[in-house]
């Protein structure tokens, strides 16, 4: 499959016009169907390619410049407007085209659920997978007022998947105390309140492992990302984040694929959301695409 064709709208700043020879795939997952408290990010996707346009191509967090790697803007996904499930099932079969053609795949959201098929995806892949969850919430339920496909389940799901011992939780403030009491007695692990230094901790442990990383914009406090469906006081800050993202840049583990998720536009005119997200974005790509 060629992404090419699919799509022809914006694009992050400095995708290849062609994907045949493209490292990594970028690719929007625009569905809030199943958010329990503000929808909008579905609009994510879309406004953090708008934003990128004002990045600098170099990072001097890497030491690299934006033409060092090869990435395609495959753009977003088409989904079924409120249509959860198949919402869920034309993600896993579009991640699952990105990784047979040996590519990174690095999405944009969207809900946080719409991770999940991403995992079912990765998984398959690389069955010996490792997740590190960045975000505010624990997103460990089992299910939200009767719905077990909600944006507070994703992390459950994955840990019934791989192992909960496969899962590093970092940043993490909120959530029922029935998931805080899973975390504590699965063996998961799950770092409260901060995420880079846990992270300096964790990651010579898992030196070679697969890694595949999720990132909800949340993890950052409101006063850095007020665009957000279900922002939570007492987070980190743009410049922890950004630590995080390079120190696993610069460890041994082996990153298979990222997103960056729940970002949404609406609640913040200021647009300092989007900013902040397409430079995580550019990190991520000169960090973790090999």
């Amino acid at each position: 499959m060629r992404f090419d064709d699919a799509y022809s709208g914006k694009v992050f700043i400095m995708s290849q016009s062609e994907s045949d020879d493209a490292k990594a795939i970028i690719y929007g997952m625009p569905m809030d169907w199943t958010v329990s408290f503000r929808p909008g990010s579905r609009f994510g996707p879309n406004r953090i390619r708008e934003a990128s346009i004002g990045l600098e191509e170099y990072s001097p967090y890497m030491d690299k410049h934006m033409e060092e790697v090869a990435y395609f803007d495959a753009g977003d996904i088409p989904l079924p407007f409120g249509n959860p499930q198949r919402s869920l099932d034309e993600i896993q079969a579009f991640v699952k085209k990105i990784l047979d053609q040996g590519k990174y795949p690095l999405g944009l959201g969207g809900e946080h659920l719409a991770t999940w098929p991403v995992i079912q995806a990765v998984h398959e892949k690389y069955p010996d997978m490792v997740l590190i969850h960045i975000d505010a919430h624990a997103d460990l339920r089992v299910e939200y007022e009767g719905e077990e496909l909600s944006h507070s389940t994703p992390v459950r799901k994955a840990c019934n998947l791989i192992g909960p011992e496969n899962v590093y939780s970092f940043g993490i403030r909120s959530g029922m105390r029935e998931e805080f009491q899973y975390a504590k007695e699965s063996g998961m692990f799950m770092a409260r309140y901060e995420v880079a230094k846990p992270l300096r901790e964790v990651l010579p442990k898992l030196a070679g492992r697969n890694v595949y990383v999720t990132i909800d914009i949340d993890v950052l406090d409101p006063a850095f990302a007020p665009g957000t469906g279900t922002a939570e006081a007492g987070g980190i800050s743009s410049k922890e984040l950004l630590e995080a993202i390079q120190l696993i840049a610069e460890s041994d583990v082996n990153v298979i694929g990222s997103d960056l998720v729940e970002v949404a536009p609406v609640y913040d005119p200021t647009e300092q959301t989007v900013i902040a997200a397409s430079k995580f974005v550019r990190e991520m790509l000169l960090g973790w695409v090999k």
